[in-house]
């Protein structure tokens, strides 16, 4: 089960559809600093260091070998190099210096630029194994200088770092990155050290910064976040905005998401008093902007004996659900498909639905072919709701006569209100129930589009990136909430709502209640507010409620003009209203509940 925090991008759209939902339901009714670059290929004898640095080391190793001896020789600078280690589908590069790794690439990969896309790169990574030692003091792999062996084994590089720290103490950290696969194993061992070390304290540090890698920053910024799941199968996240951090226990594996490609950090073993915190790097959409958030995360290491011994597994590589299901600990689970059963209808409906479509079709027809199978499956909503409405208007003109009449009783017009509705055998409810079950389909695709990795780099008539926005002109300006430029299917989109609005209400009368808002102003203000959100968002959403619009326009004219006759509805509300008046139900149960309380308001106003 998935934990979201609040997501106020989320918030706003679902606040769009709850508002065109809830008009269905009314005509129904009555930043960071930048990082040094580390030495590539060479490291500087001591004698060749700034001044102030020689100092420091000096001093740093001699108060180690008064206290250990030959521990200080893992300092000891040397040659050293980065080592590579590939697969099918990454390339890793390892320092010598701190066992760290230093670029981390994706094979298959592009980046919104056309250059190779990176997870790791440029120094926006850190990777620590601090060790305590017994004085007090705590050692860094950071700042250890390894001799390294690279070998293969079973096809697979496997990279081997260690630190010697006498003739039987050494510092071990070992990389194995699998064929054909975006896992990497990463072992941290100590041999011979138990004498040095702690028996406690020990930890992991992760540091990141997640690169911009699709053209949108803002909308790529809204899906980059870090999340993690607890062994009892829960996900929890940060938050997206601002800065957040959580210290949390029996954790399986921490995500680092970059929307459409994610690190993740796996764990044999279940993680206590993990901290995780998250930071938000975007402040204004800069098109010279590299970064979106900083992730952090640091794990404790158990050690057994005083020795440390601790597997992991990195993932690196796509946010795509079903690659992520094939790799099993519920890695799938960091893909924000929705919370409750919108992310059911996501998981077992739409993904299925929309891979076994795009394994033939090109990726935008294959969203105008779902579209209509959507549509389709809730025409006998959409019918159902359309004749609702033909009744209600019929009865229209006898309930304006009622509220005329009883202007000044309430109770008494609500009374003799539903005594009409049910003389004419119409359920004031009955439009609500369409609009109601509507509501999760609305919901789940909103949810489903923005986090559809098949939609990356796939374009579609004018749009280059479905998983983008579809820009057909720059603007030398930004406009407040809207952006510096003008995507054209957010304004189709709009634009069929506005005309499905003119059909359904653009000629009725909407009765204005006193204290309310105007709800045909709200009504209209809808298209707008939609063609300001949308703007940014991706052009593969607003193609679906575009199409979607344009297919419910269509049944709506089908409805109107060959299946619904409204003679033949006024000629039925008349026949029910000549039949006897059946006892019990909820129509007699609400007409006997008024009737009582018109009799209590009599009884008071007597006294």
């Amino acid at each position: 089960m998935e934990e979201r925090k609040f997501d106020p991008y989320q918030f706003i759209g679902f606040v769009l559809i709850a508002m065109i939902l809830t008009w269905m339901l009314y005509q129904n009714q009555p930043q960071t600093e930048p990082q040094k670059n580390e030495a590539t290929t060479e490291v500087p004898a001591v004698d060749n260091l700034p001044q102030d640095q020689k100092v420091n080391d000096s001093i740093q190793q001699l108060a180690l070998q008064n206290s250990y001896g030959d521990l200080a020789n893992l300092m000891t600078p040397k040659q050293t190099r980065k080592l590579s280690l590939s697969s099918e589908k990454l390339l890793l590069e390892v320092n010598q210096k701190g066992g760290q790794l230093v670029k981390v690439q994706l094979k298959e990969f592009e980046n919104y630029l056309k250059e190779p896309l990176m997870l790791v790169d440029q120094n926006n990574s850190d990777f620590n194994i601090a060790l305590p030692l017994k004085d007090g003091r705590v050692l860094n792999s950071r700042d250890f200088y390894f001799d390294a062996d690279l070998s293969q084994r079973d096809s697979a590089d496997i990279l081997t770092l260690t630190a010697q720290a006498g003739e039987n103490a050494t510092f071990i950290i070992e990389y194995r990155i699998q064929p054909d696969s975006y896992l990497v194993d990463y072992r941290v061992r100590t041999s011979g050290m138990d004498s040095y070390l702690k028996p406690s304290g020990a930890e992991l540090a992760w540091e990141n910064q997640a690169f911009r890698n699709s053209k949108s920053l803002d909308y790529e910024s809204r899906y980059t976040e870090l999340s993690y799941r607890y062994r009892d199968d829960k996900v929890d996240e940060l938050g997206i905005t601002g800065s957040d951090e959580e210290t949390v226990d029996a954790v399986q594996w921490i995500s680092y998401r970059q929307h459409f490609f994610s690190a993740v950090l796996l764990s044999q073993k279940s993680l206590d008093g993990v901290y995780v915190q998250s930071q938000d790097l975007t402040q204004d959409e800069k098109l010279d902007e590299k970064f979106t958030k900083k992730f952090k995360a640091i794990v404790p290491l158990a050690t057994d004996g005083n020795e440390l011994d601790s597997r992991f597994q990195w993932y690196f590589g796509p946010t795509d659900f079903k690659t992520l299901k094939t790799y099993g600990a519920g890695l799938e689970d960091s893909v924000p498909l929705g919370w409750g059963i919108f992310g059911w209808i996501n998981r077992f409906i739409f993904l299925p639905l929309f891979g076994f479509l795009g394994s033939f079709l090109p990726t935008g027809i294959a969203i105008i072919v779902m579209t209509i199978l959507v549509r389709l499956a809730m025409s006998p909503v959409t019918y159902k709701a359309y004749v609702s409405q033909i009744k209600m208007k019929v009865l229209r003109p006898e309930i304006e006569q009622l509220n005329e009449k009883y202007k000044d009783n309430a109770v008494k017009k609500q009374q003799e209100t539903m005594s009409l509705y049910s003389q004419a055998g119409v359920n004031p409810m009955s439009g609500c129930v369409p609009a109601l079950l509507q509501m999760p389909v609305f919901f789940a695709l909103f949810t489903f589009f923005p986090v559809a990795f098949s939609l990356r780099q796939e374009s579609f008539l004018w749009a280059n990136d479905l998983s983008s926005y579809d820009s057909i002109l720059e603007l030398p300006f930004n406009i407040p909430f809207y952006g510096d430029h003008v995507s054209l299917f957010p304004i189709l989109a709009s634009a069929a709502i506005f005309v499905y609005t003119q059909m359904t209400t653009g000629q009725q009368a909407m009765p204005q209640q006193p204290g309310m808002p105007n709800m045909k102003v709200i009504i209209y203000l809808m298209p707008l507010m939609m063609l300001f959100f949308f703007n940014n968002y991706a052009s593969g959403l607003s193609l679906y409620y575009f199409i979607s619009n344009l297919i419910t326009i269509f049944l709506m004219l089908i409805i109107k003009n060959y299946i619904v006759d409204d003679v033949k509805i006024h000629a039925e509300i008349e026949a029910n209203k000549k039949k006897p008046k059946k006892s019990g139900g909820f129509s007699a149960r609400l007409q006997k509940a008024m009737e009582e309380a018109e009799k209590q308001q009599r009884a008071r106003g007597k006294k």
